[in-house]
């Protein structure tokens, strides 16, 4: 029946009657609710016939009159000519418009399945409807019509399927979401003005759509009040909102007015508000249908899972299929979602954006943001990432000021698409940006967060309520965000920072002192607000325990590249950068402890590149972060603890090992503050986090400043002080290197100083515990070994292969090795002592083979280290020591204060060698050792540094003092060794107050060097062998330390005295042990070393302190020490066998050498020296050279010479002693000083040197006549003569202050020798060589007249005369030429011609004083010459007396007359004026009365 009414009415279709004809279709469609079920009832029952007919009525008849009926509403243009009356001209029309739109709305709601390619054409015609230029009520009826769709997302699945999934057909759904963000935007632009309208149609186009907003737009006055409407308002447009209908419903207004023929007035914002609900629908139905229908499919894909797990009865087969077409289904159904998303979410996008931007109301605002994250959430589920970052990105600029959006997030993908165009139907729409106007109220101004911040920016009540959105999504949809978390962290960083939100403990915000700044101003409200934003942002954070590990990760990411975008813009500047990705870093880590290997390495290596970045605010959190995270982490309660899982405690340990990379001081020391409370809350459960913890200590650099050294050191006593016991025994050489490490820091002197101290009493540690360490560390020897071997690579560690306990020690002793050598004086004397202090107490724990490498790789290493340490040291003067230290000035030079080291640390190898060499000796490589170390002892030796050199002496005494092992045929019986456990008490331990009791048994402990082992006897041949060799080191030194320079200036090195005499005192000691083969080249050597040390002269400034004083005769230590050695030599060859007594005469010569310095001081090279030092002269004038004094040779020699004569009284008859002319040799040394006489440097040398001849000669003539026959005294003769003759008759001149008492005493001295002349070499002149008794006869004639000579005249005034000596020279030379009978010719000639001579000159003179005195007048004579006349008076007077004694026949004739003719000269002399003349005058003529009557005999003598 229907069917026939239908095709009936087309019949009767004109356009008079389109508007019945249209509502009677409608009504005929839609009549109301039962005819609904009816017609639907009776379409299901018709027959296939039927169907087809209803359908092709449908498709051919009401469609295509539907369709015929758009025409005039699409192609009419807002602003052409129309008219109210009905006509045929295509122009809308509201009757027909308004029921069209409701058969359409019809047709597609409830016959969309049989007329799909009909509604494809509606549907595009429909959206053609909202286009800008379509009446304002035909838009608005439109988005009515489009509403009704929007509520049924079953019906916009069904399109999306039908029309945008399908290749070449038209995007339906797309072009109505399009189509209604267009819609919306177009709304806000002004509309162009048409011409006047003509009718009631025309003069309400404009009424559905934008105004002008008034200057008091949106205010509606209420009791005299003004209230806020809610409303949109964007550039200067001002729409309210209506309330047109329920939430979720579409109920239309205008397509229900069906009693109007004028289009209706159309409230402001109505159109706006129906499009605005459109869009919320729309959202809330695609979202709760698609997150409905993905549940499902969760649901049942977890149902499979649990089914598939469970034993079930059906097949495998079955189970298959079933998951395959349940697979096939969610394929299907996800395409369909997302391309029902991909369709709408630009538009939705652009439409809402807008709208937020426009909207003044909070309930809209919350809609649209509750839209924007429910699509954010639902393109995050479905995997849509480009728009869900679109979305997300909406949210955040919506967060943010509107400027402020565009520097902040421009980079991002949705960003980018927001400044493109969409499309709607192919034609290209541009979308409107934000608006820069904001209407809201503003609750906060800020600074921005930018690299260089220009002004404020304001925070509205519309950003705080976009912030808590954002916060929503991320805490109910952080699951989903990915990559996302990137823009939303961003934004809430920028947020934070405005709002003056500082990072607090444990990584939460709270408002910091930045709030009160002058640029951040904050309204009560919000100040209010801030706790509570806080709080849900610390509530983000801490639901990350919830999330997957994908999505933390993610999170992680996230934070790490916003806080690499942090860091790069607090480069550069001082400011305070952004610390919340930091501090939010450290909350997700602390909530997140349960699981933290999956993010350990990605946080901290980002914290890590934090805690380098050159913003010290930025690197304290960073540090601070980083720090807080591994404490919490080792002190969570993990499963399984920590103690059972040594990977994961290595883990958490790890960053903190790597923070030692980072130079920053303060980042270094918020390590170690770290590390100290790990100490002390952790430190007895670290187990094999130990090395990672020392390494941390160890890892302070000398120049990263002395606090954070500091607090390294106070870690490391904490160590040693607490936990040594607890710690692996395998960490202990990692806590000896850290403690060596500190001292070798020169930040602060005492904690290198403290830290030598510790190194002691790790070793008082070791000793203590010595078994226990001992036995773990062989046990971990043998694991690593085993492991070794297992992998076919050889065990290396330092100084393998000895045993791992005693490796221990000797990493110990190297590193207090290493402190000898530090640049810091008061460190290496400290570590020198403390070292040999270890070694000398607990060196008996070692095995006997390690000594060897405590020898060669400890000391010897050491050794050389110092020693060319100090040859290079520089010679600079140190000013002070830092602050008001003054240094004194033996150690103001780099050179002086390595000296000390130097003497030190031979020093303490010395004693070493000397206390332990029972057991070095041993060794096989002893005698190597000893040349290594009388090498370095004479390297020192030679050093030009005088504390050095006298040291290194010191050393050498030391080793000297080392007994000889004896035989074992020496040895005393000694009973067996019982090894029975005895405490033994080993001395008291540094820092305990009582001694350490060991139980072990003495064979146990000391068995290698008890005789329970074979005793170690030493080859007496291989001793020997060890003396030579220091015999040679010792001729070394000495030879080339008395070696004088080629040249000399001030910097000349001259070896000190007290060096010299402690290098001649080591050879007594050293002789000892050499003098079984001590032979005559040794000799040689000998005297070559004592000659040249003598003869070193004294610095004048260094000379007070050598003796009191210049005058004394006392002799230096070194001339002492000189007279010992020889002393000891002597007696030594005195009491040796026959053949060492051949050195007699070498002894003598070197004495003698000795001796001679008295008058001449040895020759030091070129140097010139003076007798007595100018220390005046030296301290005017600074800067010349010194003056160098030959001090004391005087008193030397002559003790020399005392020697010499003790000496030859023991040894004269020796037999070297006479074949080597010995006493020849003294003679012709004593020759020199009497011949100088009075010009000797002192008065005692030639009267010393003439008591010495007189001793000798009185031994040695003797033995001189007893070998006469041989010859081997024949030319000593000679040389006795000569010495004779030059001190008799000395050219030297008595100084003028010599007394007259003094005088006569040296004129008994020369009588002496006369004396001696005439007792023991007169008498015995057969036994001497003729020439002899011919050189003595002529020096007694001379002597008789010596004080006649040229000097008589020449002399001073008070010239005193020798008489008794020429009186003795007369009697002895008288006696013995005419008291015997003469026996040869020759002998009575000299005689005669002596007489002759001596008479001849005396007439001569009397004649000269005669003829002298008669010219003179009253005038005296000179003084000279009166006193010459007197003393040949007196000689005549002598003359004659010894004339009478004389035997008469001994006296020939000549004599006589020459005698007699005097007498008539000394007559003339009478009358000569002085009275001292006239006195010896009468002295002379007295005797010449024997001559009136002359004997007899005589007479006839003289006739004949």
């Amino acid at each position: 029946m229907m069917r026939h009414f239908l095709r009936q009415l087309f019949f009767v279709f004109d356009y008079t009657s389109q508007k019945i004809i249209l509502q009677i279709i409608q009504l005929l469609l839609q009549c109301d609710k039962l005819l609904l079920l009816f017609l639907r009832g009776w379409l299901l029952k018709m027959n296939d016939t039927e169907h087809q007919e209803f359908s092709f009525l449908l498709k051919e008849r009401v469609c295509p009159l539907v369709i015929k009926l758009f025409s005039p509403n699409i192609k009419f243009r807002q602003g052409s000519s129309t008219s109210s009356s009905p006509a045929p001209v295509e122009k809308p029309y509201f009757p027909i418009c308004m029921r069209l739109l409701r058969v359409v709305s019809v047709l597609i709601k409830q016959f969309y399945s049989l007329l799909v390619t009909e509604c494809e054409i509606f549907l595009s015609l429909l959206v053609k409807f909202l286009d800008a230029d379509k009446p304002q009520w035909l838009r608005a009826v439109a988005v009515e019509s489009i509403h009704r769709f929007c509520v049924q997302p079953q019906l916009l699945r069904s399109f999306c399927q039908s029309y945008d999934m399908k290749q070449h057909s038209t995007k339906v759904f797309r072009d109505i979401v399009n189509a209604l963000g267009s819609f919306i935007q177009s709304l806000f632009l002004v509309p162009p003005t048409g011409t006047p309208a003509t009718s009631n149609q025309a003069g309400n186009n404009n009424l559905g759509g934008s105004v002008s907003a008034p200057a008091n737009s949106g205010m509606v006055g209420i009791g005299g009040g003004v209230t806020l409407l809610p409303a949109f308002e964007y550039r200067g447009t001002w729409i309210p909102i209506l309330t047109i209908t329920v939430q979720g419903s579409a109920k239309a207004t205008y397509l229900e007015m069906l009693d109007k023929v004028e289009p209706p007035t159309i409230p402001e914002g109505y159109a706006m508000s129906v499009a605005f609900h459109c869009l919320l629908d729309l959202v809330r139905g695609i979202t709760s249908m698609i997150e409905g229908e993905l549940g499902e499919v969760e649901t049942e894909c977890q149902t499979t899972t649990e089914e598939a797990s469970s034993p079930t009865q059906s097949t495998e087969q079955q189970d298959l299929q079933s998951t395959s077409d349940q697979m096939d289904k969610e394929i299907v159904s996800r395409a369909v979602w997302e391309e029902m998303v991909n369709a709408c979410w630009c538009g939705l996008l652009a439409a809402l954006s807008l709208l937020l931007d426009a909207s003044t109301d909070e309930a809209a605002t919350e809609n649209i943001l509750k839209a924007e994250l429910t699509m954010a959430a639902l393109c995050g589920r479905l995997g849509l990432v480009t728009s869900r970052d679109a979305f997300i990105t909406a949210i955040c600029k919506g967060s943010l000021p509107p400027h402020y959006a565009l520097t902040v997030l421009n980079t991002t993908t949705a960003a980018t698409l927001s400044n493109k165009s969409y499309s709607v139907q192919g034609q290209s729409v541009m979308m409107i940006s934000p608006s820069s106007e904001s209407h809201q109220q503003v609750v906060a101004v800020g600074q921005p967060l930018a690299v260089q911040p220009q002004g404020t920016v304001m925070l509205t009540s519309k950003n705080i309520q976009c912030m808590r959105t954002l916060l929503n999504l991320a805490h109910c949809h952080g699951a989903v965000l990915g990559t996302s978390w990137q823009l939303v962290l961003a934004t809430l960083q920028h947020l934070v920072w405005i709002l003056g939100l500082k990072p607090s403990s444990g990584g939460a915000l709270k408002p910091g002192r930045a709030v009160e700044g002058p640029s951040t101003v904050l309204t009560t409200a919000v100040m209010t607000d801030l706790p509570v934003i806080s709080n849900i942002l610390s509530r983000l954070f801490e639901s990350s325990q919830y999330l997957d590990d994908v999505s933390l990760h993610h999170l992680i990411n996230a934070l790490c590249s916003l806080s690499l975008e942090a860091m790069d813009m607090a480069y550069g500047n001082n400011k305070e950068p952004s610390l919340f990705a930091v501090a939010k870093l450290l909350e997700t880590g602390l909530v997140n402890m349960h699981r933290i290997e999956i993010l350990w390495r990605p946080l901290t290596g980002h914290l890590l590149e934090v805690c380098q970045h050159p913003n010290s605010r930025m690197r304290e959190w960073g540090a601070e972060a980083l720090t807080s995270l591994i404490k919490a982490g080792l002190t969570f309660n993990h499963d399984p603890p920590l103690s059972q899982n040594q990977r994961l405690q290595l883990l958490l340990l790890n960053p903190l090992k790597e923070m030692s990379n980072i130079n920053h001081p303060d980042i270094r020391l918020k390590q170690l503050e770290c590390v100290l409370q790990i100490l002390q809350s952790q430190g007895d459960s670290l187990g094999p986090g130990w090395p990672l913890v020392l390494g941390v200590m160890g890892a302070i650099r000398n120049d990263q400043g002395e606090s954070l050294i500091r607090t390294a050191f106070q870690c490391l006593q904490l160590v040693v002080t607490d936990f040594l016991p607890t710690m692996p025994c395998t960490c202990l050489q990692i806590v000896v290197d850290v403690a060596g490490s500190f001292g070798l820091h020169n930040q602060e002197l005492n904690i290198s100083l403290t830290s030598i101290g510790l190194l002691w009493n790790i070793s008082d540690y070791f000793f203590q515990r010595g078994e226990t360490i001992e036995k773990e560390l062989n046990k971990e020897e043998a694991a690593q070994q085993k492991q070794a071997e297992e992998k076919g690579v050889v065990l290396n560690r330092p100084f393998h292969p000895a045993p791992p306990f005693d490796c221990l020690w000797l990493c110990l002793y190297a590193k207090l090795g290493e402190l000898c050598v530090d640049p810091r004086p008061a460190v290496r004397k400290s570590a020198g002592q403390t070292l040999f202090s270890t070694i000398g107490a607990h060196g008996t724990l070692l095995q006997h083979s390690t000594w060897h490498t405590v020898i060669w790789k400890v000391l010897f290493h050491l050794l050389d280290r110092v020693r060319e340490s100090s040859t290079t040291a520089d010679k600079e003067k140190i000013e002070s020591g830092g602050g008001n230290i003054l240094i004194h000035h033996s150690r103001d030079t780099a050179e002086k204060q390595w000296a000390e080291t130097w003497v030190l640390t031979l020093a303490g190898v010395a004693r070493i060698f000397n206390t332990r060499r029972y057991l070095l000796q041993p060794l096989g490589d002893f005698s190597r050792a000893w040349d290594v170390l009388l090498d370095h002892i004479q390297s020192a030796a030679l050093s030009k540094n005088n504390e050095v050199s006298l040291a290194a002496l010191k050393s050498f005494q030391e080793i000297l003092q080392i007994v000889s092992p004896v035989r074992d045929s020496d040895k005393p019986e000694t009973p067996p060794v019982v090894n029975v456990p005895v405490p033994v008490l080993i001395g008291p331990i540094s820092g305990m107050s009582r001694p350490f009791v060991r139980t072990d048994s003495i064979g146990e402990r000391l068995g290698r060097y008890s005789s329970s082992e074979p005793p170690i006897v030493t080859d007496e041949l291989e001793d020997l062998n060890l003396w030579w060799a220091a015999w040679n080191t010792w001729y070394r030194i000495g030879s080339e330390s008395t070696k004088p320079p080629i040249t000399f200036d001030k910097l000349t090195f001259i070896p000190s005295q007290p060096f010299l005499t402690a290098l001649i005192q080591i050879f007594p000691a050293l002789y000892q042990h050499i003098k079984t083969g001590f032979n005559m080249d040794d000799l040689q050597k000998l005297g070559v070393i004592l000659h040249s040390a003598i003869s070193v002269p004294i610095s004048s400034d260094a000379s007070p302190f050598i003796l009191p004083s210049y005058t004394e005769a006392v002799l230096t230590s070194l001339q002492e020490a000189v007279l010992t050695a020889l002393d000891v030599l002597q007696k030594a060859i005195c009491v040796g066998p026959e053949n060492m007594q051949i050195m007699y005469p070498a002894i003598f010569d070197q004495l003698l050498a000795f001796v001679e310095f008295s008058c001449k001081p040895p020759q030091y090279g070129q140097l010139e020296t003076k007798h007595i030092a100018n220390a005046k002269y030296n301290q005017i004038q600074l800067f010349a050279p010194a003056e160098w004094v030959a001090l004391n040779y005087v008193p030397f020699a002559e003790r020399s010479l005392e020697v010499v004569v003790d000496l030859y009284q023991k040894t004269a008859c020796h037999k070297a002693v006479v074949n080597e002319k010995v006493l020849q040799n003294i003679i012709k040394t004593l020759r020199v000083p009497l011949s100088l006489k009075y010009s000797c440097p002192s008065e005692s040398t030639w009267k010393l040197a003439v008591s010495s001849l007189l001793r000798v000669l009185s031994i040695g003539l003797p033995v001189a006549r007893q070998h006469a026959s041989s010859g081997k005294f024949d030319s000593m003769w000679p040389e006795l003569a000569n010495t004779f003759e030059d001190f008799l008759f000395t050219k030297s001149i008595p100084p003028d202050n010599l007394s007259i008492q003094e005088f006569q005493r040296n004129e008994n001295i020369d009588v002496e020798v006369v004396q001696l002349i005439s007792n023991e070499i007169l008498p015995y002149a057969n036994f001497i060589p003729k020439e002899f008794v011919g050189q003595i006869m002529t020096m007694l004639n001379k002597g008789s007249i010596h004080s006649q000579s040229s000097s008589f005249t020449e002399a001073e005034i008070d010239i005193r005369l020798r008489e008794e000596f020429s009186k003795m020279c007369f009697e002895t030379l008288l006696q013995f030429s005419f008291s015997n009978k003469v026996t040869t010719p020759q002998e009575g000639y000299i005689s005669r011609m002596a007489l002759s001579v001596l008479l001849k000159r005396s007439q001569d003179v009397l004649h000269r004083y005669i003829e002298d005195e008669r010219l003179s007048g009253k005038c005296p004579l000179p003084r000279q010459q009166v006193t010459e006349i007197i003393f040949v008076l007196k000689a005549v007077s002598t003359l004659i007396d010894s004339l009478k004694k004389t035997q008469p026949e001994n006296v020939d004739g000549n004599t006589w007359a020459q005698v007699i003719a005097l007498y008539p000269t000394l007559v003339e002399c009478i009358t000569c004026s002085s009275s001292e003349v006239c006195s010896a005058l009468k002295e002379a003529l007295v005797p010449f009365k024997d001559f009136m009557q002359p004997p007899a005999s005589r007479v006839q003598n003289g006739e004949s």
